[in-house]
């Protein structure tokens, strides 16, 4: 891995990247669950990924959770249309295939259905990477995996494995950026990520608790420590992490992955990456990269070499899964157009604020979603939505502009943020009142409320129209 950095260092000072588009490139993954006709979790992703038999869609943590990665695409004209069109269909294909095998697909951040004696080792996917990372984690931990999460309600449990982690599904945006951008573009994307959340919101349960607005935050949080007790009291760096300060290199963050956090996947490629540069070839720093895809960060950052050249990357990480298509292609819009603004701000963001403060955004949202409070430069301590529409949805429409992104289309999409913010309604919203409107039992009153959700996350209609 030192020797990596050392070579990722020359790299950067002989500047090997590719240079900057003129147009951006934007990638997503989805992570999905899979649930049986009565939306309970269905443990059968080998078998429905057979059936879908198509290479952009790929196995995740549990066997009830799959994963579609959508080829970057161009930004301009239609492109953000076209990408949700493109989701659709890909989901369609998928849906229609899993109903062969069984089971039904679920954009939603963590799955409500689910229960807590259904996330054991044995419900890790067959990957053999899967089994080495719980074996080190829990190597490292020397101890059960404790979670306690004190929200509307109070979940306090033990684990024996990392598949509570699992539970947790997210939507991931890439941006491909220059060495020179990257810094700028990563404090831009840490000082949103609170907005990010409040906005997105769709994770009020887990194992029948009702707690964070967006509970996948803390859940992976604390599904991936690998520190016990004494090691968090000393200060050692957890390993799902929003990171200490604003960055002035690409550098300083994969510098920091090899300093503060040991090898968990103890595996070696042949290329020596010092050799392949000096002989003129892209090395793919294969060691570098596995450490840094094990470091959780809600910003990570991305080496990869695509057509024989090296490129970065920004993989934003905050935001969950669903409720509809539309849905996950507005908060993509809305981190896109923030990201063509922000980055090339003349007093930027980063110097306006602390980083804890970006820090306190981000858990204030997780917690409390669109009704938190939040730090802005120029606002003070405002509610989520008061913050989004004031400041946020104008930069974010001058950034599609930008971008070449077509008028309607931008409006469409940012539309859809602008719902949410004036309803106050999110996906976590309307799951809580559609479980408190059916009332009865818990479990009961979760499974109906999926199946439901099921439907209208079909419909593609965006949440904040959603009845009760």
């Amino acid at each position: 891995m030192r020797r990596c950095l050392d070579v990722f260092a020359q790299m950067l000072r002989e500047a090997r990247f590719e240079a900057d588009r003129d147009r951006p490139l934007a990638g997503l993954e989805i992570e999905l669950n899979i649930v049986d006709a009565a939306g309970e979790a269905a443990m059968c992703n080998a078998a429905v990924l057979a059936a879908i038999e198509q290479p952009d869609w790929a196995t995740e943590l549990g066997q009830f959770n799959i994963e579609i990665n959508i080829e970057p695409q161009e930004l301009g004209g239609d492109g953000p249309l076209r990408l949700e069109n493109d989701v659709r269909a890909r989901l369609n294909h998928g849906e229609e295939r899993a109903q062969s095998e069984g089971g039904h697909l679920v954009l939603i951040g963590i799955l409500p259905t689910l229960r807590e004696q259904e996330i054991g080792e044995g419900a890790l996917s067959a990957n053999p990477r899967y089994r080495l990372l719980n074996e080190q984690i829990f190597a490292a931990r020397g101890e059960d995996l404790h979670l306690s999460i004190e929200g509307v309600e109070r979940l306090d449990t033990h684990a024996d494995s990392i598949t509570p982690e699992a539970a947790c599904t997210s939507v991931q945006l890439h941006l491909q950026v220059s060495p020179e951008q990257f810094a700028a573009h990563w404090n831009a994307a840490q000082a949103i990520a609170g907005p990010q959340v409040a906005v997105a919101a769709n994770s009020p349960y887990l194992f029948g608790k009702e707690l964070h607005r967006e509970t996948r935050i803390t859940l992976f949080e604390q599904a991936t420590d690998t520190r016990p007790a004494e090691l968090k009291a000393q200060g050692v760096r957890p390993r799902v992490w929003f990171g200490e300060r604003w960055i002035t290199s690409v550098f300083d963050l994969f510098e920091e992955n090899v300093l503060y956090y040991p090898a968990l996947l103890p595996l070696c490629e042949d290329e020596d990456p010092r050799a392949e540069l000096e002989q003129g070839r892209i090395p793919e720093l294969h060691e570098l990269t596995l450490h840094n895809g094990t470091i959780y960060r809600w910003n990570r950052p991305v080496y990869a070499v695509a057509d024989g050249a090296p490129h970065l990357r920004i993989e934003n990480r905050v935001l969950p899964a669903g409720p509809s298509v539309v849905d996950i292609a507005a908060n993509a819009a809305f981190y896109y157009g923030l990201m063509a603004v922000l980055p090339h701000a003349e007093r930027p963001i980063w110097s306006q604020m602390s980083f804890a403060a970006a820090e306190d955004n981000l858990n204030s949202a997780a917690r409390h979603g669109l009704d938190a409070r939040l730090y802005w430069p120029g606002l003070g301590e405002v509610s989520a939505g008061e913050l989004i529409l004031r400041r946020l949805l104008p930069m974010a429409h001058e950034g599609l502009s930008k971008w070449g992104v077509d008028r309607p289309v931008a409006d469409r999409l940012l539309g859809v943020i602008e719902g949410r913010c004036l309803s106050g309604r999110t996906g976590s919203t309307w799951q809580v009142e559609r479980v408190q409107a059916h009332g009865g039992d818990r479990h009961e009153a979760l499974r109906a409320m999926t199946l439901d959700y099921i439907e209208r996350m079909h419909g593609n209609e965006p949440v904040h129209t959603w009845d009760v």
